[in-house]
């Protein structure tokens, strides 16, 4: 599950980058065409870098608060929610069983 948490916290970085990368491509044009001066340019590369970062920092931080979070199922804890569903054991079973087995015997002998 740890693993989980961090491969999507991995992709979520990787979609920021590029979202980060295809703004950086819209302010290039725009400086291209003239929409906006070189320094305004700057200007915006610089502003959308610190939100990024920023963004970036926080979503690492609550990333990490909810991996933490989260601890590995026991045995124990598995036990109990096999419990919770009522599921058979398998000693109840086994028991089961053996009981099918003396019915079908007492059976044959009445035949």
């Amino acid at each position: 599950m740890i693993k989980e948490a961090k491969n999507l916290f991995v992709a979520m970085v990787g979609a920021t980058t590029m979202t980060y990368e295809k703004a950086n491509e819209v302010i290039n044009n725009l400086v291209e065409k003239g929409k906006v001066t070189i320094e305004e340019g700057k200007e915006l590369s610089e502003e959308l870098k610190r939100e990024v970062k920023a963004k970036t920092d926080t979503v690492k931080c609550k990333a990490n608060e909810k991996i933490q979070e989260i601890k590995p199922i026991t045995k124990e804890d598995m036990c109990e929610v096999l419990e919770n569903f009522n599921f058979v054991t398998k000693e109840e079973l086994l028991e089961l069983k053996n009981r099918v087995i003396i019915l079908e015997e007492k059976l044959r002998e009445k035949e």
